[in-house]
């Protein structure tokens, strides 16, 4: 997976993070499907421990690659998909407020099937600000 990602990174199509807490790996975010022209938007996925889940790491994560992506790289706009059970990713989208455009009807095979996933968005205009600016202070490690 690791080359896989560098050897994608190193074309253009994807962006690889490692989410960190005090040093120690604890997730990771990947930005997907990078399309330039006149769309200029990428996708977004992330994933972080369950023992870290909660602390504010993700909506963190994400804030920080979204400023990076839409103020330094020049995508127009970033996109997260999330299946409708995950309460926690949905969570994190409702935190830094994208706005939801739809469902998308069996969006990705997984574990066998084809799951719908619930489609949200972020626009440059809409955080001319950045998205870290719409944090609440992250607490420290524990």
């Amino acid at each position: 997976m690791i080359g896989s990602l560098r050897r994608r990174a190193r074309l253009g199509q994807v962006m690889p993070f490692a989410v960190t807490w005090d040093g120690e790996v604890v997730g990771m975010l990947t930005v997907n499907g990078i399309t330039w022209g006149s769309a200029r938007w990428a996708s977004m996925g992330y994933w972080v421990s369950r023992t870290h889940a909660g602390r504010g790491v993700t909506p963190t994560a994400v804030a920080l690659v979204c400023d990076h992506l839409l103020q330094t790289v020049g995508l127009h706009r970033i996109e997260i998909s999330i299946r409708p059970e995950n309460a926690a990713s949905l969570r994190v989208v409702e935190k830094l407020g994208f706005t939801e455009v739809g469902v998308a009807k069996s969006y990705l095979h997984i574990a066998g099937h084809w799951r719908d996933h619930r489609v949200f968005q972020i626009l440059a205009e809409d955080v001319p600000e950045g998205l870290v600016a719409r944090l609440d202070p992250a607490p420290g490690p524990a």
